[in-house]
């Protein structure tokens, strides 16, 4: 289960990824730098930036992320999709991307449902 965790600043976030199909359904790889879909009911702006800490599958150090928001599903969406925003990775997180791209080899073309489409 993806788990996003709220700070006070509303521009700060946490989000926990345990599981490797958890990373699956919360990447965004259709998007240029890719991008994370953070469960989340709180409203945010289209183009905000974002400042994330990522815990990505039991590693012992939170990964800070930026980036800015280029998606929402919002609160009773259909089809049951849970609410949230995508971010837009910022151009800096290329060590990110190659993680992430480790962790899924293989699974981008799988068909697979995610929690953005």
């Amino acid at each position: 289960m993806v788990e996003s965790v709220k700070s006070e600043n509303h521009g700060i976030l946490g989000l926990v990824i345990h599981t490797k199909e958890d990373l699956y359904r919360a990447y965004m790889p259709f998007l240029e730098r890719g991008g994370l879909f953070i469960p989340t009911k709180d409203q945010y702006e289209l183009g905000e930036e974002i400042f994330l800490l990522l815990s990505l599958m039991g590693e012992p150090d939170k990964i800070p992320v930026t980036g800015k928001v280029v998606w929402q599903t919002p609160k009773n969406a259909q089809g049951g999709k849970v609410p949230g925003i995508g971010i837009q990775l910022s151009s800096d997180e290329t060590e990110l991307l190659k993680k992430i791209d480790t962790y899924l080899a293989g699974a981008h073309e799988s068909g697979r449902q995610t929690l953005t489409i």
